[in-house]
């Protein structure tokens, strides 16, 4: 899918009720230099794996790594913008970091719909981050979603 793709409205994004079993959304990002030097910034992590190359050879990873929650915000960039979308709310989310992410790589960030519970108004979605097709992340997260309006429903 591409960045001018939507699934939802760019203001609401879907309703509970429009949500299907199966259900993807997906999105690719560039991993660059940059990008984690920015996340460094903003999140505080400036472990020098990340940051300075001479100290990441000297690392198990034999250079430079992203921070695995710059992938894993990939995840949350697709639930809040695509699948469900704005007005989505993060209960949980589970992470199990697979293989390291290195500049100048593209990560695929893949949200599936796995179970609906329309009590409760709640998501389970599998959640997962790919590098040349390769698990990198992978998750599980709950979301809360919006229900229809009465004035809208059916």
């Amino acid at each position: 899918m591409s960045d001018d793709d939507a699934l939802g409205d760019e203001v609401s994004g879907l309703f509970f009720e429009d949500l299907k079993l199966g259900q993807i959304a997906e999105r690719t990002w560039t991993v660059s230099s940059a990008v984690i030097a920015a996340f460094a910034e903003v999140s505080g992590d400036t472990n020098p794996v990340h940051l300075d190359d001479a100290f990441a050879e000297g690392t198990s990873f034999k250079g430079r790594i992203a921070h695995g929650m710059l992938a894993a915000s990939y995840i949350s960039a697709v639930i809040g913008t695509q699948l469900p979308g704005p007005g989505s709310i993060y209960l949980s989310q589970s992470l199990r970091f697979k293989r390291p992410v290195r500049p100048g790589d593209e990560v695929t960030a893949q949200v599936t719909i796995e179970a609906l519970d329309s009590e409760r108004g709640q998501v389970s979605l599998t959640t997962t981050c790919l590098v040349r097709g390769k698990a990198v992340v992978e998750g599980e997260a709950l979301i809360m979603v919006p229900k229809k309006p009465s004035d809208q429903a059916g």
